[in-house]
């Protein structure tokens, strides 16, 4: 029987390994933050992209359109009434003559205006009065949440009215009406995050370490709700863009001649039969505005939830 040669034998079974060949310790991908992963995740998401390139396209034109045009959004002209599009005038024009491109994209600025400025008072107050809430707990939660509860169960439309017989109608009777109730989701949502966040480690880390209750919810509370704060605002703006139009619609908003897409919109559906591109362009202006809201806020709350982190 022949005996097998040992060196070959281990040179064909065995090979030296290199520093190069241990992968083992290798970054496969870059570190990146919190927020740089969700940004990562939401480029992925193509609708909610695609929403919040609609968003910054109609921010744009609201911004710009309306400085570059030859137009004013109040100059009457009665001799071009209820023009039809065309060169001149992009989107027609209304009873008075008075250019729609203009006024369409004037209006458009005075929603998203009344939809982000009343966001922001939700924001400030509903996080504020959740994280109180929740931080506290005991009686002043009970106190605080039946608080809650009476101001929801007044109705909206009420308030509103309410306000337009004392302070009469416009930006400002809307602004502080959705004001009123609108806080009342944002400090729900943020009181239930908190609650959670509130008996983690690195809070009572910083109770340890003698911080005040108001440093606890404004550095360790407010901060690690902020990704599900931020899906919320999302919701929150075309809520009230959504509100400002009803109400306009209804003749309690906006007062003519400044312009909104809820006037736009009630102007258009009182001459549809005759002149149906009056509520078409609004309605398509304010439909993407919606629309791209939702989406982008499906997107985000898909991109900031840690459990989707890959």
């Amino acid at each position: 029987m022949q005996t097998p040669n040992n060196t070959s034998e281990a040179n064909f079974k065995f090979a030296p390994v290199s520093k190069t060949s241990l992968t083992g310790d290798r970054i496969l991908r870059p570190s990146l933050n919190y927020w740089q992963d969700a940004w990562r995740r939401l480029k992925k998401n193509r609708l909610a992209m695609a929403g919040l390139i609609i968003l910054a396209a109609l921010i744009l034109l609201a911004i710009i359109a309306p400085l570059v045009s030859s137009y004013d959004y109040q100059t009457q002209n009665l001799k071009l009434k209820n023009a039809m599009p065309s060169a001149d005038h992009w989107f027609g024009t209304d009873d008075f003559g008075r250019d729609l491109w203009t006024r369409v994209w004037v209006g458009t600025r005075i929603s998203l205006f009344i939809g982000i400025t009343a966001a922001l008072i939700d924001l400030v107050v509903g996080v504020i009065y959740g994280g109180i809430s929740a931080y506290y707990g005991g009686k002043v939660d009970e106190v605080m949440q039946r608080t809650i509860e009476i101001v929801y169960a007044i109705p909206f439309l009420l308030i509103a009215i309410l306000l337009i017989m004392v302070i009469g109608s416009g930006i400002s009777s809307i602004i502080i009406a959705y004001s009123i109730t609108g806080w009342v989701p944002m400090a729900r949502l943020v009181r239930g995050q908190m609650l959670t966040l509130k008996e983690q480690e690195f809070v009572l880390a910083s109770r340890t370490l003698g911080a005040s209750p108001l440093r606890i919810i404004m550095r360790s509370l407010i901060p690690n709700a902020l990704g599900i704060i931020i899906v919320q605002i999302t919701f929150v703006v075309p809520s009230a863009i959504f509100t400002e139009a009803f109400l306009s619609f209804i003749g309690l908003g906006v007062v003519p001649p400044l312009a909104s897409l809820g006037n736009l919109l009630s102007d258009g559906a009182n001459v549809m039969r005759l002149y149906a591109y009056r509520l078409i362009v609004p309605t398509i202006v304010f439909s993407l505005i919606l629309i791209s809201f939702n989406v982008l806020g499906d997107g985000l709350r898909d991109a900031l939830d840690p459990k989707m982190r890959k």
